[in-house]
């Protein structure tokens, strides 16, 4: 998996799309890719285009492809795959040449999806079918639908915790810590990993939004919030959370220093315990394990250390959406290739991810939230836009990872400032951002 396409992909269902400066050729509106009754009758060749290209690269797109093809015969799918995903596609959808099926670019603003894409269908009836429908509804219509699902939480090296004597999740902010605490005194690991140096898994806070109060509508209720980090508030608790860990000195040494790619081994080796990431990451760190020659079975997934009711909540999220052309000659083809993709291809499965399709059962990374009854929330996106829009005004950046490095900053000593007063900096700016917005 690409790691910076996945981490900004996990942060959809918590950041509205933003406009772009492309406007598309001129096409009908109102479109619509109906699937076809009888795969017999659909024919044509289709293009995908697709950020994985790891997938296109070892031939694992072509099997996918080999697979469809036997209830498919007439139609030929040929992808694309493209390093800079974003940037480039972005580009060409000023054009008519931007494929058959398209992962959504995240910098498409959510209004213009009409102008881009064809309908799927009623959000009324697909949203009975699919996951994260919610994302790409327009006017009552469904754009786009996600390749897989993410949980967000913290991946965990299990074998370090035991090590440190902890045997159950922490249920609350400072149980956490106290948990990091022990993995210190007791175990050569580094606890906590901030990866702050590649900036990007910083905004995986931001991604929990709604695991502390257990509310799936917490990220709507900042449009209309004037103090987001109040005490007690899901950001509050979760920037809060990630000061102590770094004021307590329980991450690596020196945050400027940290590797991503590097990272990975590390937790496999059980030379750091833990780091804040969606559900997507498991695999790799499992990968990493298997390479380590250490046992993959180790790494777990934890989730956020808070709970409601005695319970825990994780929020959950999509990746990218896949979407037909509005400029497509062939979308029943395209149309079928998306349904197939969803329903039947095993991509989550062999993703380790969640399903797309609520029929679908989750992955077995994930078997221990089932076991354990932690809630998943799909969480709800009726005001995105006006969150992304006083998010802009404020110029703080939730799905950006400025105002977290400052905090850790803050919180190793090299920039100056009191959390309490950061927060109601935070809160000011938001504040004022909301009423110039009139949200």
């Amino acid at each position: 998996m690409t790691r910076k396409v996945l981490a900004s992909a996990a942060l959809i269902a918590v950041t509205a799309l933003t406009a772009t400066g492309c406007t598309g050729a001129a096409a009908p509106k109102g479109e619509t890719a109906t699937a076809a009754a009888d795969p017999g009758s659909v024919s044509g060749t289709i293009t995908v285009l697709t950020h994985r290209t790891d997938l296109v690269q070892n031939g694992t797109m072509k099997k996918y492809a080999a697979a469809f093809n036997k209830i498919y015969p007439d139609v030929t799918v040929k992808f694309e795959g493209i390093t800079d995903y974003e940037g480039e596609v972005k580009i060409r959808m000023n054009t008519e040449n931007y494929g058959d099926v398209l992962m959504i670019p995240n910098t498409i603003a959510k209004k213009d999806y009409p102008s881009f894409f064809a309908s799927l269908g009623s959000s009324t009836e697909l949203s009975e079918k699919y996951r994260f429908t919610g994302n790409t509804t327009v006017d009552g219509k469904v754009y786009g639908l996600a390749t897989v699902g993410n949980a967000n939480g913290f991946v965990y090296n299990k074998a370090v915790w035991k090590k440190a004597g902890i045997t159950d999740w922490p249920t609350s902010p400072q149980e956490f810590l106290t948990d990091l605490k022990a993995i210190k005194a007791k175990t050569g690991a580094v606890p906590y990993y901030t990866n702050f140096k590649d900036q990007w898994p910083l905004t995986a806070g931001t991604a929990s939004i709604g695991s502390v109060s257990c509310d799936a509508e917490a990220n709507d209720k900042l449009a209309t919030s004037t103090a987001p980090w109040a005490e007690g508030s899901d950001l509050n608790v979760i920037d809060s959370l990630l000061y102590d860990v770094v004021h307590d000195k329980l991450t690596e040494k020196d945050p400027t220093t940290t590797n991503w790619e590097n990272s990975k081994g590390l937790i496999a080796r059980g030379e750091i315990a833990t780091m804040q990431l969606g559900s997507w990451a498991i695999t790799q760190m499992q990968d990493a394990a298997e390479t380590a020659g250490t046992n993959p079975d180790d790494i777990g997934f934890l989730p956020f250390p808070a709970q409601k009711d005695g319970k825990f909540c994780a929020i959950t999220s999509s990746d990218y959406q896949q979407a037909v052309s509005l400029h497509s000659e062939h979308k029943p083809a395209a149309r079928a290739w998306i349904d197939w993709f969803t329903e039947k291809s095993g991509f989550a499965r062999n993703e380790g991810s969640i399903p797309t399709a609520k029929s679908g059962a989750l992955p077995d990374t994930l078997k221990p939230f089932e076991d354990n009854g932690v809630t998943l929330l799909e969480q709800s996106q009726a005001k995105s836009a006006q969150v992304n829009a006083i998010d802009n005004a404020a110029e703080i950046g939730l799905a950006k990872p400025d105002y977290r490095q400052k905090l850790v900053d803050m919180a190793r000593g090299v920039q100056s400032g009191s959390l309490k007063d950061y927060f109601a900096e935070l809160d000011e700016k938001w504040s004022e951002a909301e009423k110039t917005t009139g949200s």
